[in-house]
C-alpha cells in the first residue's frame, strides 16, 4: 500500500503535542507498545536491553512501555528469561534502564504482568507453582486444570503489584502500566468466559472488575499521588481472539468506572487493528469509547503503520507500510490521546523520528525476521 505523503506540519501539530498523565509530561504522543522479549537471563535486564530501549527514545519515542516484567509472585510466569520486577538484581538493572532512556530524552513506564492461568506447571523461574486464576480456567468450557484463588492468593498478588509499583518509584521510573489484557491473570477475571465464581470477584461486570480495580487501588496507595497509573485492557484474549468482555457500551462503562475510580490515569486499550469500530451504530474504536466513557486520557493500539495484522507476525508473516492519514484524523478529532507503535518500532528504530520529520519514503516494511533479531 502506497503511503499517502502527510505534510510534515500537520504530523508535528499533531503528534508533538505534549500530553500530562498524572504528574508526568511526555513530550509527545507516539508510545512504544509492550513487547515480550526473552532477553534477559535470570529475568535481569543487562547491557543489551538498556540499548534496545534508549535507542527508540533517542529517535522520538515519547514514552515507552516496557515488555511485561513478572511482579513478585511464584505464580507470575513461565520463563527465566523474562524480566523480572522484584529481586535485587533485576531492580538494579531496570534502573539502569531508566537511567538511560531518560538521558535519550524519553520517559518509561513498567509493565507489570502476572499471566495467570497461562501457566505451564514445572516451567521456570519457580517450577513448583501452580498455575492460578479465578476458577482454574485456561480459557471459556475448558475444564478445570490449574488452582481456583483463595482469598489469601488474591490479597499475596494485589501486594506483589503494589511492591512493584513502588519499586518502580523508587528506582526512577516515570509512572507503571498494570497489564489487565489478552487473557492473563487480571483479564481472566474481568472476563465472565474464565470467571464463575460466586465471591464478590465474581458474577456481573462491576463484580469481575474487583480484583483489577484492587490493584490498581493498591498501586495508587504506594505511590506518590501525581505517579502516573496506566491500565491496559483488550476484549481479545490469545485464547480466543473473538472474546469480548462488553457486547455495549455500558456494559463497558461497568467494567472500567470502578478502574477509573481506583485511581487509573490512562488506559491503553489493546485492538488488533485500530481503525475497526468497536460497537455497532458508532465509529469509535475500543480506544474512543473508553475515552468517551471514562473521560481519562487513553492509548489506542492496533496494526500502526503496517498494513496487517500483528498476530501474522508471529506466524513469520511480514506486512507493508500502511498510511497514518487515518490515525491523524481521528487523533485531531480528539477520538484518543496517544498512540501505541508495536512492530512498525521493532522493525525500525528511527520510526518516530522519520514520522515526526514527515521522512514517510524512508519507512520500512516489517519483515518476521526482526521478531528474531529485536535490535
Amino acid at each position: 500500500m502506497t503511503v499517502t505523503e502527510s505534510p510534515t506540519s500537520r504530523v508535528a501539530q499533531i503528534l508533538s503535542r505534549p500530553i500530562s498523565l498524572g504528574g508526568l509530561t511526555v513530550p509527545n504522543r507516539i508510545v512504544m507498545a509492550p513487547m515480550t522479549r526473552m532477553f534477559s537471563p535470570g529475568g535481569i535486564p543487562g547491557e543489551d536491553v538498556r540499548s534496545y530501549y534508549a535507542r527508540r527514545a533517542a529517535a522520538g519515542v515519547g514514552l515507552i512501555v516496557t515488555e511485561g516484567t513478572y511482579v513478585g509472585h511464584d505464580s507470575a510466569g513461565q520463563s527465566d528469561r523474562v524480566p523480572r520486577f522484584h529481586g535485587e538484581e533485576q531492580l538494579a538493572g531496570w534502573a539502569k534502564v531508566a537511567e538511560d532512556v531518560h538521558a535519550a530524552g524519553g520517559t518509561i513506564v513498567p509493565q507489570l504482568w502476572h499471566i495467570g492461568m497461562v501457566r505451564k506447571q514445572g516451567e521456570p523461574p519457580f517450577a513448583d507453582a501452580p498455575a492460578v486464576g479465578p476458577s482454574g480456567l485456561v480459557t471459556a468450557g475448558a475444564e478445570q486444570t490449574g488452582k481456583a484463588m483463595t482469598q489469601q492468593d488474591v490479597d499475596d498478588v494485589v501486594n506483589a503489584f503494589a511492591e512493584a509499583a513502588a519499586a518502580a518509584e523508587r528506582i526512577g521510573f516515570d509512572g507503571v502500566e498494570i497489564h489487565g489484557a489478552h487473557g492473563y491473570l487480571l483479564d481472566q477475571f474481568l472476563w465472565e468466559g474464565t470467571n464463575r465464581r460466586s465471591d464478590a470477584y465474581g458474577g456481573d461486570p462491576v463484580a469481575r472488575a474487583q480484583f483489577a480495580a484492587e490493584i490498581v487501588a493498591a498501586v495508587r496507595a504506594v505511590v506518590s499521588p501525581d505517579f502516573p497509573v496506566l491500565f491496559r485492557y483488550s476484549q481479545w484474549k490469545q485464547q480466543d481472539y473473538t472474546a469480548r468482555l462488553a457486547e455495549t457500551p455500558q456494559e463497558l462503562e461497568a467494567i472500567l468506572a470502578p478502574l477509573a475510580a481506583a485511581g487509573v490515569d490512562a488506559f491503553h486499550a489493546s485492538t488488533r487493528r485500530y481503525w475497526l469500530p468497536e460497537f455497532d451504530g458508532s465509529d469509535l474504536n475500543l480506544a474512543g469509547w473508553t475515552k468517551k466513557l471514562t473521560g481519562k486520557p487513553v492509548i489506542t493500539v492496533g496494526s500502526v503503520g503496517l498494513d496487517g495484522d500483528f498476530i501474522k507476525g508471529f506466524q513469520g508473516e511480514g506486512a507493508p507500510v500502511k498510511g497514518i492519514d487515518d490515525l491523524l484524523d481521528r487523533m485531531e478529532a480528539e477520538e484518543f490521546d496517544m498512540v501505541a507503535v508495536g512492530r512498525a518500532l521493532l522493525q525500525d528504530p528511527e520510526w518516530a523520528a522519520k514520522v515526526l520529520g514527515g521522512r514517510f519514503s524512508d519507512l520500512k516494511p516489517y519483515d518476521a525476521a526482526a521478531l528474531r533479531s529485536l535490535s
